[in-house]
């Protein structure tokens, strides 16, 4: 989720809980005698997976994440449930790895809840939030891969502007990169605290007035580099499809506005109806193989906003497979 100003906020809820619950429902209650699949590919916390296996007594969980920590907790919370839960170290493009490992073909509901969780924001070691003096890391797998430290100290000051214009939609991200490669000639930077006041005295006072903490853009951009976040999201929402049947249904919670993009272009393209307009009838290889479930990006509501500050930014949106690839 988005590192705002309520990262030290407390609570570990559930997105969308019931709206999420209500859209998998039909998914894992299946015609057939088979005990059904849910694939959590973002497990976190395990919120949402819990809530499934109690709304499902049949349900079968295979839940994915890339953080250890996050693994070991959602596994306590879960072990009531028994062998009824599978949990696996991976991120989650790795998903017909994963289930090709556990030999099971396909998933009958899929949930991506994108973004940072909730023990990564409230730990401030972990160095994603700018509201804690922490060390530079923002990975969200520790065991493996270059830090936020390794980015700032590194890396020519074009491609952090970069970086920062790409993911972090950043504005003044020249000026920022360039105070960057000034500051780091002096000593190196390795707290969240100095890059956060390095980035609001690198821009306009009148920007600093509005808009919230200005560090928060360039945070949000050294976090989808250090974790390749947009370039897994890319190859992670296609392969999720892919081991869905018909009726199968994805639902996808994002928490800024490049991973919608990804999201809404992806789901449209395999719901649209590409038949050559000059038939005079439809080819069935042309059929969308998705139907929509949500009219454009679903947001939470004003309640949930107030009682949960995390969902202030989540957009959901959530698809159906009506047909079978060819």
């Amino acid at each position: 989720m988005d590192v705002g100003d309520h990262a030290a906020e407390a609570g570990h809820v559930p997105v969308m809980l019931g709206r999420v619950l209500a859209l998998l429902a039909p998914a894992v209650e299946p015609a057939t005698g088979r005990d059904p699949v849910y694939l959590d590919a973002t497990l976190g916390m395990g919120g949402h997976a819990e809530a499934m296996l109690r709304a499902h007594p049949r349900l079968r969980l295979i839940g994915l994440d890339r953080d250890p920590t996050a693994l070991e907790r959602s596994a306590a919370r879960l072990a009531p449930f028994g062998d009824r839960v599978a949990l696996e170290h991976a991120v989650y493009d790795e998903i017909p790895e994963v289930l090709d490992r556990l030999g099971v073909p396909a998933v009958d509901a899929v949930l991506f809840d994108l973004g940072v969780s909730s023990p990564q924001l409230d730990e401030a070691d972990r160095g994603f939030a700018y509201s804690y003096d922490a060390p530079l890391d923002m990975r969200m797998d520790r065991t493996q891969g270059l830090t936020a430290a390794e980015v700032v100290n590194s890396y020519p000051a074009g491609e952090l502007a970069r970086i920062l214009r790409a993911y972090g939609e950043e504005r003044f991200a020249q000026r920022i990169a360039s105070a960057i490669v000034r500051e780091r000639e002096r000593t190196p930077l390795d707290s969240t605290r100095r890059l956060a006041d390095l980035v609001r005295t690198s821009i306009p006072a009148a920007t600093r007035r509005t808009g919230g903490n200005p560090a928060k853009r360039t945070f949000q951009a050294l976090r989808i580099e250090v974790n390749g976040e947009l370039d897994i999201w890319r190859r992670a929402l296609p392969a999720a499809l892919g081991v869905l049947p018909a009726g199968g249904r994805v639902v996808v919670l994002s928490y800024h506005s490049l991973e919608d993009r990804i999201t809404k272009q992806v789901l449209a393209a395999q719901a649209a109806d590409t038949t050559p307009p000059d038939l005079p009838f439809p080819l069935p290889e042309h059929e969308p193989r998705f139907r929509l479930l949500t009219r454009g990006a679903e947001l939470p509501s004003d309640e949930e906003t107030t009682t949960n500050p995390r969902a202030g930014s989540v957009r959901m949106r959530a698809a159906e497979r009506v047909r079978e690839a060819t």
